[in-house]
């Protein structure tokens, strides 16, 4: 959303004149950074204005400072067609508006009267949207600056106290409207009785899109991303040696959103999956291009690893008691231990007398190894990495040996190693260092 000329240029205006540019629905995002402003930095966890309300701080001067810099933000707008005057007062009236909330919210919570975790997610819907309806509102007003008609939906219910929930909300804000006559910018946030981000965190945007698509059940699902969705990391292995997937499934989107690499929300994915909806991811900045159509059906004619990918973001946990051998149902508790602190694994492989499994680093909390120790008698801890030969059509003799045999020339040892009976995912896990010239060696070796 920030390069909004390259989004102009290349997406809505793209080969389109006239009437049709009409029959289009656009979900934007924030502009960059401004959710991190309102919240926290997403990568680093720098606070945002979030953090003065969790700390019983004044905050406002810290939201009006993020009133200020969105209207610094609006000036580099102007030149394709945003009428600063009114941009900056409707951003000054949502951001006022916040406060009013905010404020009796934090009244509410220096009593002491109410559950505080129930009032902070409050504080962080009503922050987290601030961010989409000023991206939404200034993309409709540049284009009806530009003579095309443009409609706002504006699903952050800032103005109605609607007990709808997300999907009663978008099916009412879309209600009646004549697709063909004018382009739907719809906010990415949805309020609803459930909690966007209580749900689904900062993939909300994602998810109402899904949602959207689901309810108007359009001809194909796009979206916009700045890169391809490509066989390889081209920052690891150079752009010349990878290429765009071009045709895939949502089980492999889902094996990729496993490690990080998502090519939409694994809980955005899902719905358009059961109502058979066409997903297109398209590279903004190449729009001949037509991206990687990912559906539910298809799979490759051909047998090939689609893409190589991973993390090494990961640790492997290895527990071992020489009382599990032959112990049915032995890893119970053991699972029971992660299911109570809220840590999901995201590899596992077993042995007579042991398990392990690897878990994101982030989610190492300090109270998961102490709890294991004390019901086995090793437990183990390292840091890892992962690297994953993803597919929808990869079972074919040989290729675990050929991905062994070029990790080996590589001089990389494997620590562990699985795939499901589908096959659609083989994982090796993999020393923390080693994961960069993993990515490289199976690159070279599968291309």
């Amino acid at each position: 959303m920030t390069a909004f000329a390259d989004v102009l240029q290349n997406i809505i205006f793209h080969g389109r004149r006239g009437q049709e540019l009409y029959n289009r629905i656009f979900v934007v995002s924030a502009y960059a950074n401004v959710t991190n402003w309102l919240l926290e930095n997403k990568k680093t966890g720098a606070p945002g204005v979030y953090h003065h309300i969790t700390q019983n701080q004044e905050f406002r001067a810290a939201l009006q400072e993020v009133a200020a810099q969105l209207q610094e933000l609006n000036k580099t707008y102007a030149p394709l067609g945003l009428d600063l005057a009114v941009a900056d007062a409707f951003i000054q009236q949502r951001i006022d508006q916040a406060q009013t909330y905010l404020a009796s919210l934090t009244n509410v919570l220096a009593s002491g009267y109410v559950n505080s975790a129930n009032i902070l997610q409050a504080a962080r819907e009503i922050l987290a949207s601030i961010g989409e309806a000023h991206s939404a509102f200034n993309s409709v007003n540049i284009l009806q600056s530009r003579g095309v008609h443009a409609t706002l939906i504006d699903l952050s219910g800032f103005d109605d106290a609607q007990p709808l929930t997300i999907d009663e909300r978008i099916q009412q804000a879309f209600a009646g409207i004549d697709f063909a006559s004018t382009i739907c910018i719809a906010t990415g946030y949805t309020k609803g009785t459930e909690g966007i981000m209580r749900e689904f965190d900062r993939g909300y945007s994602e998810v109402t899109f899904s949602k959207i698509a689901v309810a108007v059940r359009p001809q194909e699902a796009i979206i916009h991303k700045e890169y391809h969705l490509c066989s390889a990391d081209p920052m690891l292995v150079g752009i010349d040696h990878c290429r765009p997937v071009g045709f895939t499934n949502y089980d492999v989107a889902d094996q990729l959103a496993d490690v990080g690499m998502e090519a939409i929300h694994p809980k955005a994915s899902k719905p358009l999956e059961i109502n058979a909806i066409d997903l297109r991811i398209k590279n903004t900045f190449e729009p001949e291009h037509p991206g990687t159509l990912i559906t539910r059906d298809f799979v490759a004619p051909e047998k090939h690893v689609e893409v190589i990918t991973g993390t090494d973001k990961v640790v492997i946990i290895d527990i071992y008691d020489p009382l599990m051998v032959g112990a049915a149902g032995f890893d119970l508790q053991l699972m029971q231990a992660f299911f109570d602190l809220g840590v999901s694994y995201i590899f596992k492989a077993t042995s007579a007398n042991s398990i392990s499994l690897v878990i994101w680093q982030k989610d190492l909390k300090p109270a998961l190894v102490p709890a294991l120790q004390a019901k086995y008698e090793k437990v183990t801890v390292e840091n890892a990495s992962m690297v994953c030969l993803i597919g929808s059509n990869i079972d074919q003799p040989g290729l675990l040996a050929k991905a062994a045999g070029a990790l080996a020339e590589a001089g990389i040892n494997i620590r562990s190693a699985g795939f499901a009976l589908r096959k659609v995912n083989i994982q090796f896990i993999l020393g923390r260092e080693e994961y960069k010239a993993a990515i490289v060696a199976l690159n070279q070796a599968m291309g």
